[in-house]
């Protein structure tokens, strides 16, 4: 005769296991419903910082949706990101350096936007500033939103200008040599300008201002030999061989922000975040002493580089309609001024200017002038490798080891070689097309 008890202990056994199945269900369900509503959101250098700060006021609006932020130093964001596409292991969404955007919209890494910012009642292509828009359309396709701008200008000693006998800024090369002729006194250990011979931004910006562009044919050959590139590199050499700016690097430099200060340099090439810098470095009662300016051009108002970065959505998010609601949330320009207060992360829409600080700082309007006259890098993955070898070769005509004509020349070489491959996928991508 069966066990009565062994019978109820088996069926309670049977039944607990059922429960204890269902139960495991409903936390796997669970976990996946949590999961599924969790964002990942990689930044760069400090503006994961500041992300974070923002974060609650859009978890608020959006309860269901929670933002994992992971912050990368910029000197690894490029290789880790690299790594993640290649084992299938992106963000959601990611903070992208405008010069990166070709790169990983060759691999085929981000997901196209165009259709959501057709549908969008925050994003609004015409409140922004054109040039940095075009930046994030690769081959016609868009595939960023600008977060964050940024260019280099003209940091300045007016009071310096003004004891050489000049009321304004320069406003075009010759006469932005003039000043730096009598702004330079070597051998009292004084320049025009400060050009660290290991950046190239600044020879970049120089060559961005000529009507030629510094890639050819579609990006597949350099155009460095042409006339405009050439008229650009010879400025730049010129600065240096009349000792208007010391052959130096930046780290031979050491800090520019006291040797400005101090009157070593007349002129500072750079970028937005210096404003903050300057003003934390040098006495409030010298404010006056210093202030920012468009870059000249060779005849007349200056183009400057694009640059700052996007925000994009890669292809293998599950959570892209998430995704796109942050990227909506970070864009309001009433965020992008607190992102402004944060960092001095300058806005990428005209309409977040319009407030605060933005609007009335005089150091600050210099970048929203010259924001409307800039231009991108050349759009090609490759670009950085060229232009970090393009400043090699310049450091050696400034050095006298190579005459302007010699070192265009090789800059063509060397971007030639690092073309290579790109010619070589353009041309067969091609080929397989025309092909029946």
């Amino acid at each position: 005769m069966p066990d009565p008890f062994r019978r109820d202990s088996a069926t309670t056994r049977r039944t607990a296991c059922r429960l204890l199945a269902l139960f495991a269900l409903s936390l796997a369900g669970c976990s996946s419903s949590k999961d599924a509503r969790t964002l990942t959101f990689w930044t760069i250098g400090r503006e994961g910082e500041a992300v974070v700060k923002l974060l609650p006021e859009f978890e608020r609006e959006h309860p269901d949706i929670h933002v994992e932020v992971q912050q990368m130093p910029l000197t690894a964001a490029h290789q880790k990101l690299l790594t993640a596409f290649a084992g299938d292991s992106t963000p959601d969404l990611t903070q992208l350096g405008n010069t990166w955007l070709p790169e990983f919209a060759a691999l085929n890494a981000l997901e196209p936007l165009q259709q959501r910012v057709v549908a969008s009642a925050t994003v609004k292509p015409e409140d922004y500033f054109a040039s940095i828009w075009a930046i994030n359309r690769i081959d016609g396709v868009l595939y960023g939103v600008p977060w964050y701008v940024d260019t280099r200008l003209l940091f300045y000693r007016r009071d310096l200008l003004k004891a050489a006998g000049f009321d304004a800024p320069p406003r075009t090369w010759d006469e932005w040599r003039h000043m730096l002729a009598a702004l330079s006194h070597p051998e009292r250990g004084t320049y025009g300008i400060l050009l660290p011979t290991n950046e190239y931004e600044q020879l970049m910006s120089l060559a961005l201002q000529q009507p030629e562009p510094m890639l050819r044919d579609g990006g597949r050959y350099g155009n460095f030999r042409s006339a405009g590139f050439k008229r650009a590199l010879a400025f730049y050499v010129d600065t240096f061989r009349l000792k208007q700016a010391p052959a130096i690097t930046a780290v031979e430099a050491g800090n520019p922000w006291d040797e400005f200060g101090r009157g070593v340099y007349a002129f500072y090439f750079s970028g937005p975040w210096n404003i903050g810098e300057f003003r934390q470095r040098l006495p409030a009662d010298r404010e006056g002493e210093w202030a920012t300016a468009p870059l000249p051009g060779p005849d007349g108002a200056g183009v400057g580089a694009a640059g700052g970065s996007s925000l994009v959505v890669f292809r293998r998010s599950a959570h892209k309609d998430d995704a796109w609601l942050l990227i909506e949330y970070l864009s309001r320009p009433d965020v992008q001024r607190r992102l402004y207060g944060l960092l001095g992360d300058m806005p990428a829409r005209r309409s977040a200017w319009d407030g605060g600080s933005l609007r009335t700082d005089p150091k600050v309007q210099a970048f929203r002038e010259q924001l409307e006259h800039v231009k991108p890098s050349p759009p090609v993955p490759e670009w950085e490798r060229i232009a970090n070898e393009m400043q090699l070769v310049a450091a050696r005509a400034v050095a006298g080891e190579l005459t302007v004509d010699e070192a265009a020349a090789e800059i063509d070489r060397r971007a030639d070689r690092i073309l290579e491959k790109r010619r070589w996928i353009l041309d067969h991508s091609r080929n397989a097309v025309a092909s029946p």
